[in-house]
């Protein structure tokens, strides 16, 4: 290979899934993209994709390739980033992934002011109610909040965020305020499934002793703003992140339930392949990003 122009092309056809698709994201016919991998196959003398009806197949050949290209092609922009990082321009391309609720509020601001002040910088945005189940290669930055199992992604903090348990004036009117976490099995709770947790266990601590409780729940929606929305109408308890209650705890519309009780952490992490050797365009975004959250984040000020 004279450049890593067929090492992107090939890694294009790896992430779209389909030839069809990487012909739309190449601005190409589809014929031409099977063209130019033929062609790249005759080149190497070996077949790097077995196509089917159906789905494309990657060899032993073709995975290495995009998997140890791919480092040599990051490696290589990153490179030619710094260089032109000396003249003050970032360009480039940053694929970033976050929670649907928290990626609208907070990281969509952050991106669209960034790529103003970057213009040679293009950002794509992806939203997702499971993070860290897609496909975690395809991104240069993944917004994360809660704990994060073991895994090669290093994280860097970007805010505190607790975690409360909350419900409307007319359920607490309706049910009662509880005294301890036991009594909330005895009231309708809504849950939110996400990244895989045991989402209708509630833990609970007060200094040295622990609590988790079931909770009954007759409602659930991977949605957070259907849920919070939901628990302001009364129909039942939430326990819901700090950021996204603030607003309605300083108005009135949720009250912290079981205030004396503490409810484990979901502080906001980003996530990185890598600490160091980062491209430019990532590590001024970073940066950009930790930011907007200091001194304090806005759910807190």
């Amino acid at each position: 290979m004279t450049d890593s122009g067929d090492i992107r092309f090939l890694m294009t056809i790896r992430d779209s899934g389909s030839l069809t698709a990487a012909s739309r994201k190449l601005g190409l016919s589809p014929s031409a993209v099977t063209q130019r991998l033929q062609l790249l196959e005759r080149k190497l003398s070996m077949r790097l994709v077995d196509r089917t009806a159906r789905k494309l197949l990657f060899t032993e050949e073709g995975q290495l390739l995009c998997e140890r290209g791919g480092n040599l092609v990051q490696q290589f922009d990153a490179l030619f980033d710094d260089l032109r990082e000396r003249s003050g321009e970032l360009v480039g391309t940053l694929r970033i992934n976050a929670p649907f609720g928290f990626g609208r509020r907070y990281i969509s601001p952050v991106i669209a002011d960034f790529q103003q002040q970057n213009p040679e910088v293009s950002i794509m945005l992806s939203l997702s109610d499971r993070p860290l189940t897609e496909t975690i290669d395809r991104f240069d930055v993944v917004v994360h909040i809660g704990g994060l199992q073991a895994s090669n992604l290093i994280g860097h903090a970007l805010a505190p965020n607790a975690r409360f348990v909350c419900a409307s004036p007319s359920f607490i009117k309706r049910f009662g305020n509880p005294a301890t976490p036991d009594e909330l099995m005895k009231v309708p709770c809504i849950v939110l499934p996400e990244n895989n947790e045991d989402v209708s266990l509630w833990n609970f601590s007060k200094g040295k002793i622990s609590r988790s409780v079931r909770v009954s729940s007759k409602l659930s929606c991977n949605d957070g703003d259907v849920i919070r929305r939901w628990a302001c109408e009364g129909r039942g308890a939430i326990l819901r992140s700090e950021w996204d209650v603030a607003d309605d705890l300083r108005s009135g519309r949720l009250i912290r339930l079981l205030p004396t009780w503490k409810t484990s952490d979901a502080n906001v992490i980003a996530l990185t392949h890598s600490r160091t050797g980062l491209p430019a365009r990532t590590r001024h975004f970073m940066a950009f990003l930790r930011d907007s959250f200091k001194p304090t984040p806005e759910w807190r000020s």
